[in-house]
């Protein structure tokens, strides 16, 4: 009973092979340079890393390049990520300076999707850049602390950034190049230790001061103001001059909406082995007391949520589970025409189905579909053992007189080489399959291993319980009544 509460429920097993996912930015580069220069770098040094089965990248006309490594089902997907990263740092060495600075990015990819939630509202101020900045400070950080998500995404990824155009002909009249306005923004939008006033060893002085510089700036007016040149005439040549600042969207490649709506779009996966009902439980009172907080006309909602068909999925296969045990109860009570030697079978049959839960928690195994098939094909299978035990009991206490306990001696000598022999068949039968290779092995591995466990503890069950039950339980037959007439008691119709 305490592996049934601590099992994570799933629709299906993790079948997911794990892959890494490796992101990297060339400012400027078309594909074809970002095909040449960077992905052709990385491919080379992570080609042949253990466990790989294949990799796909991506190059686009905006600089930017996905490649996905794809591993074995088998793989620790924590140390795939680990030796994809070592390899790239490998080859970092070749790869152009624009590509280091923007950063590389190696990340496991989730196997499932559990839901997505949207942040929607009908007030025209809070257009999609709003809101996609709104759910990255307020929402995105406090779902990722919720325990079992292991990743949340913001699919619009509209976040705030001062966006400078440059009027090309301006730059070129005066004598400027794209170099000279980047030279200028690195120079004048950061932050530096401008040092202390009357710090040692200076005397006669009783307190040190820090200087504060002016750091990264924050506003269009004070972009606009950059100086990017100062000419010998005293003139100065600002950015304003020479491009137009804006504080918009910071890429316009993605955008998110909903039913024709803007929207802010998150997704969110769980970690491997995560109970996907109590995480999609927990996101959602997080979210209830986030919203509390909500500018008014600011809603959210869950578009998608795997766990509505989880549940309606794994409420048709206990009331499946269950159908099957009242018909088996059913059958044996009307078989047997006896309440005390069907008790019998009703209190085995849950115990071995019970038991199958602890085995599921020690082997890391999830409630699933495949799993709870199992036991429900189960049940027709260990219910076999308690019947034969009783039906023996029942046959040598009318054949030969013998009270229960001597009774169930006999018939457990005569019976237990034949439950051990039809267990050990049974599993026999089914554990072959789950040494299959690849994807359907592990797709049939919870499948064969619940009904073998199952099978392994009905028998145990029948060897033990079963007999002790009969022994105690099971009553022998009342003699038939006989009736018998005096002799000189004149018989009916007589005539005397």
């Amino acid at each position: 009973m305490i592996g049934l509460r601590l099992l994570p429920i799933d629709r299906y097993p993790q079948i997911t092979p794990p892959v890494v996912r490796i992101s990297a930015t060339y400012p400027g580069a078309s594909a074809m340079t970002v095909s040449q220069a960077v992905a052709t770098t990385i491919e080379q040094q992570i080609n042949g890393t253990p466990g790989m089965l294949y990799m796909q990248s991506n190059s686009s006309n905006s600089g930017s390049l996905t490649i996905n490594v794809t591993f074995d089902v088998n793989t620790d997907p924590d140390l795939a990520a680990v030796e994809i990263q070592n390899r790239v740092k490998l080859a970092e060495a070749r790869l152009p300076a624009e590509v280091i600075q923007n950063g590389i990015t190696i990340e496991k990819q989730s196997p499932s999707q559990l839901m997505s939630l949207a942040l929607v509202s009908d007030d025209p101020r809070f257009d999609e850049i709003y809101l996609s900045n709104f759910a990255t400070i307020n929402v995105l950080d406090v779902i990722r602390r919720v325990p079992g998500v292991g990743r949340v995404t913001n699919v619009g990824s509209r976040y705030y950034g001062m966006q400078i155009w440059v009027y090309p002909d301006r730059l070129a009249n005066m004598g400027l190049t794209v170099k000279d306005l980047q030279s200028a923004l690195k120079d004048q939008n950061s932050e530096s230790a401008a040092g202390e006033i009357g710090k040692q060893p200076v005397l006669d002085v009783d307190i040190t001061l820090p200087i504060t510089a002016q750091g990264r700036l924050s506003t269009v007016k004070e972009f606009e103001d950059i100086v990017i040149r100062a000419n010998p005439d005293g003139s100065i040549v600002r950015i304003r001059d020479v491009a137009r600042v804006s504080l918009e969207a910071q890429s316009y490649s993605t955008e998110s909406g909903l039913n024709g709506k803007n929207a802010a779009i998150l997704s969110i996966y769980t970690l491997p082995g995560a109970n996907a009902m109590e995480v999609a439980k927990k996101v959602r009172e997080e979210m209830h007391e986030i919203s509390k907080n909500f500018p008014q006309e600011l809603e959210y909602m869950f578009p998608f949520d795997m766990t509505e068909y989880i549940a309606d999925s794994i409420h048709e296969v206990y009331k499946t589970l269950f159908e099957a045990l009242f018909l088996v109860v059913l059958v044996v009570f009307l078989s047997l025409q006896n309440w005390r030697a069907a008790l019998i079978p009703i209190i085995a049959v849950p115990i071995s189905l019970i038991g199958t839960f602890g085995f599921m928690l020690m082997f890391g195994f999830s409630l699933n579909m495949l799993t709870l098939l199992g036991l429900i094909l189960a049940i027709d299978i260990v219910v076999d053992d308690a019947i034969v035990v009783v039906e023996n009991v029942e046959r040598i206490m009318e054949e030969e007189h013998l009270p229960a306990r001597e009774a169930t001696h006999k018939a457990m000598r005569e019976l237990s080489g034949a439950l051990i022999a039809m267990a050990l068949v049974l599993a026999a039968v089914f554990i072959p399959v789950s040494f299959l290779p690849g994807i359907t092995g592990l797709l049939y591995r919870q499948f064969t291993i619940t009904i073998v466990v199952s099978v392994l503890l009905s028998a145990v069950v029948a060897l033990t319980l079963s007999p002790a039950m009969c022994a105690i339980i099971l009553k022998p037959a009342k003699a038939e009544k006989k009736y018998c007439i005096p002799q000189d008691q004149p018989m009916a119709g007589s005539g005397e």
